[in-house]
């Protein structure tokens, strides 16, 4: 007690030679000169101005021609951002831009131009864009901010992640910094850098909506897109987005839109997924990824219940493939995937990225989901070959056979001729569905005609019949079907109906 007593009566002290040293201090301030207040001449800049003017020499504009053929503009024919830029060539005299050749003849050559967006990334002259905006041009210029027009030579093109390279002849330009977008939140400033529409280099300002996006309009292969809304148009392809410091975090590459214009949805490539790409493009000329060898899809909660998982996150295995780096590592159909080298997996997209990132021949350990417990297995990855592509089947229609049934099909035995015909390789088991019920739970589950159903709650079946039998063993909870389609194992679940008979 008396140590408190000491210190209240310190504190009190204390307080009483502060109220006299102010009290002084107030008697000398009354006999000051009163001074005016000093007004600044120059007032405080607001905004981002200061960082616009760091950045914007370092986008530039791409102008691309190319001569009118069947180049493929895969994955992004469709972007409004390409589109509204191909115009007519020529002299303008006939249709199309068709000129006349002196006799009388149209010549069927037309001339299609591109304009986007680029980044100087490099004072000697490397610019990174969209592959897009360059995809099959005869020609490629780029307007520099200082108003120079230079010749572009093309280092590497990436279709699968959208993204070039270019080189232009020329030195100690400015560069954009890059940033860390694995950094980025959602809800930190973005601003947009580009020349949409063509009318010069504009500045938009928005937050960053959403991360790890993908919007399937490049089949959805390693899309890991930033979501902003900044407004993104025609032309900001290639443009630099970029964080209040003034650091390059992603790349625009696609709107959504129902118009072609900005709605306030635009996407963007990561700085840091850009700079994988590009330093591979400017090193070897191509990108090469890592290959596990699998076929994948996300997990609905009806086949999280069919299943018994206990959660929707991870990434369902449909099948392996023949001596694959899956398929040594011991990875079967069914086994769900929920971590890369510790590192929770929650959908298809981020599977697919984290493999292709690593690079061919590289180690990595799979956490697997399988009979009630999880379990490690060590995979060693191949290199993807992103030109193989499935033959796409025939899409042959087929005589509906027998009732409809508890799921809604109908569904005939697979036959070496019906698989040949469907295009399938590898499969000589299952029935094929012939006729769905729009109505039915099939339907409502995504079935479709000219599926093949291998298995129904992990049973195999070859006749309608075994479908019956097996639909028994759901046990009240949705059947879990694995079906073939145009040459890949899915599954589905699909709750059944009431009737007695399929």
């Amino acid at each position: 007690m008396k140590y408190r007593r000491l210190t209240i009566a310190g504190t009190v002290l204390c307080a009483a030679l502060g109220f006299g040293i102010a009290a002084e201090q107030q008697q000398k301030s009354e006999k000051a000169v009163y001074r005016e207040p000093v007004v600044s001449q120059t007032p405080a800049r607001e905004g981002y101005a200061d960082v616009v003017d760091r950045v914007a020499p370092a986008v530039v504009t791409i102008r691309s021609t190319k001569r009118v053929r069947a180049a493929q503009q895969f994955p992004f024919m469709d972007d409004p951002m390409l589109r509204q830029f191909f115009g007519n060539g020529g002299n303008g005299a006939t249709p199309r831009g068709r000129r006349g050749n002196g006799n009388g003849n149209n010549d069927r050559s037309q001339t299609e131009r591109a304009l986007g967006s680029g980044i100087v990334v490099t004072a000697d002259g490397y610019i990174i864009t969209n592959h897009h905006v360059i995809d099959g041009a005869d020609q490629i210029k780029v307007d520099l901010n200082d108003g120079r027009t230079l010749d572009a030579k093309l280092i590497g093109s990436d279709a699968p992640s959208d993204l070039a390279v270019l080189k232009i002849n020329a030195s100690s330009l400015p560069v954009l910094p890059l940033g860390d977008s694995d950094r980025v939140r959602v809800g930190d400033i973005a601003l947009a850098v580009g020349n949409p529409l063509g009318i010069g280099e504009t500045v938009t300002m928005g937050i960053i909506s959403a991360r790890g996006r993908s919007t399937g309009m490049s089949d959805g292969a390693f899309e890991d897109f930033l979501q902003t809304d900044a407004a993104i148009n025609q032309g900001n392809s290639g443009g630099a987005l970029i964080n209040t410091h003034g650091e390059l975090i992603g790349i625009n590459s696609q709107i959504l839109s129902p118009s072609g214009g900005n709605i306030g949805i635009g996407f963007a490539i990561p700085s840091n997924m850009a700079k994988s790409v590009m330093d591979q493009l400017r090193n070897g000329g191509k990108v090469r990824r890592g290959k596990l060898g699998v076929t994948i899809q996300g997990i609905t909660p009806d086949l999280a219940t069919s299943m018994n998982l206990p959660t929707t996150k991870g990434v369902l295995v449909n099948s392996v493939e023949p001596a694959s780096p899956a398929e040594k590592a011991g990875v079967k159909s069914g086994d769900v995937i929920v971590a890369i080298n510790g590192a929770r997996v929650d959908d298809s997209n981020t599977l697919r990225n984290r493999v292709a990132a690593a690079g061919p021949n590289a180690d990595m350990t799979l956490r697997v989901y399988r009979d009630g417990r999880e379990q490690d297995l060590r995979a060693h990855t191949a290199e993807l070959n992103v030109e193989e592509t499935a033959n796409a089947r025939e899409n042959n229609s087929r005589g509906a056979a027998g009732p409809r049934g508890q799921l809604g099909v109908s569904v005939e035995p697979l036959t070496p001729q019906a698989a040949s015909e469907l295009g399938l390789k590898g499969t000589d088991k299952g029935v094929v569905v012939t006729d769905v019920d729009p109505s039915g739970p099939a339907a409502e589950a995504g079935i479709q005609q000219n599926d093949v159903i291998l298995e129904v709650n992990h049973t195999p079946v070859t006749s309608g019949a075994e479908i019956r039998t097996a639909l028994t063993k759901s046990n009240g909870k949705p059947a879990l079907l694995l079906l073939s389609r145009e040459g890949r194992n899915v599954f589905l679940a699909v709750k059944p109906s009431g009737e007695s008979q399929q």
